[in-house]
């Protein structure tokens, strides 16, 4: 066999070049910028954004309770059921006149929730309504007597402001008293299935928005001194327990005093002391907390816990805490928030 020219090559399998290579490209509609990586609404919303929705829910609370110098909180829970006497009042007074010859205006018919209840169903729901409103009311009063007494305090940071979960009920009278009082007052609200929107006496830049549940649990933890508990449900129950477990356990690198108003109520709901003589908790666990049935008892046990735990000694540094809030995280100086373990 002939050997092949050896400076012959066979390019009989290769693909002979375009006549005009390149001229694809001049016609390819030019592709516009991709959208930076924080601003990719698919990607922050996907399972693999999760850690930074997770650490956005840390670092922009944050930001805001350093630019509006808050310094740590007092916690009030409580029923997102109950309203104010006057509201509760009005409805059962409908009810009484449901019979009456001019029917009452729409916007002032009886509650919706109640609208397919038995009329001695709807009768009794509304008859607790008002007795429940008392816990409204109270709230309300603390809140207003707590923010009167911490605006007084020395220092250009807010101390023991009062927070809630945002929503109605409890939350807004506490909200309530704090907004009359003229101090600052926090909501921490939770995106939920059926919307929960922010009750109306939050401070604008202290209106916060949760998706997850244990990170609006953070903050109600991290930053509180003092826990207020008024008679409630499920979500009540809930958050009073977590943060006893927390204190029970040394988890709160600080000491917080708890406050359960409404002894009548929490003593036919759940048996504390029973809890101890069976063993469930330490005997000693039932010094966790404290009973409260006035506005007055509340403040002045909050009062002296928060005097005697954080009031002792001044707070270093605050000479140097500009009188008007900082916009920018990096200020010198933060809000002294506790630490925890």
């Amino acid at each position: 066999m002939p050997k092949s020219d050896s400076t012959h090559e066979d390019n009989s399998l290769v693909d002979p070049m375009p006549e005009h290579f390149g001229d694809d490209a001049d016609h390819l509609t030019p592709l516009e910028n991709a959208p930076l990586a924080y601003e990719n609404a698919d990607f922050i919303n996907s399972p693999d954004g999760r850690m930074l929705r997770i650490m956005a829910e840390y670092y922009e609370p944050l930001s805001r309770f350093r630019r509006e110098r808050i310094q740590d909180t007092v916690v009030f829970f409580g029923s997102a059921r109950f309203r104010a006497m006057d509201d509760a009042s009005h409805e059962l007074e409908l009810l009484d006149n449901s019979y009456s010859a001019k029917a009452a205006p729409e916007d002032q018919q009886p509650s919706r929730d109640m609208e397919n209840e038995t009329s001695e169903v709807k009768r009794n729901l509304a008859e607790a309504a008002v007795e429940m409103a008392r816990y409204y009311e109270d709230a309300r009063k603390l809140a207003h007597l707590l923010t009167e007494w911490t605006m007084k305090l020395p220092g250009r940071r807010s101390r023991f402001v009062v927070c809630s979960g945002g929503g109605p009920g409890i939350m807004e009278a506490a909200n309530r008293g704090a907004h009359e009082a003229g101090g600052k007052t926090i909501g921490l609200n939770i995106k939920l299935p059926f919307e929960q929107m922010p009750n109306p006496y939050i401070t604008p830049a202290l209106n916060f928005n949760f998706h997850y549940f244990f990170m609006r649990k953070y903050w109600f933890a991290y930053m509180s001194k003092a826990l207020v508990v008024f008679p409630g449900g499920f979500g009540t129950l809930d958050e009073m327990f977590e943060i006893l477990t927390l204190d029970q356990t040394h988890k709160l690198a600080k000491k917080i005093t708890i406050v359960i108003y409404g002894s009548s109520y929490w003593k036919n709901v759940i048996d504390m002391k029973l809890l101890a003589e069976k063993g469930a908790i330490g005997i000693k666990d039932l010094d966790l907390f404290q009973w409260a049935d006035t506005p007055e008892d509340a403040f002045r046990l909050l009062k002296d816990g928060l005097t005697r735990n954080h009031l002792s000694e001044p707070t270093a540094g605050d000479a140097q805490v500009p009188d008007t809030p900082d916009a920018n995280i990096q200020a010198l100086l933060g809000p002294d928030i506790a630490k925890t373990l």
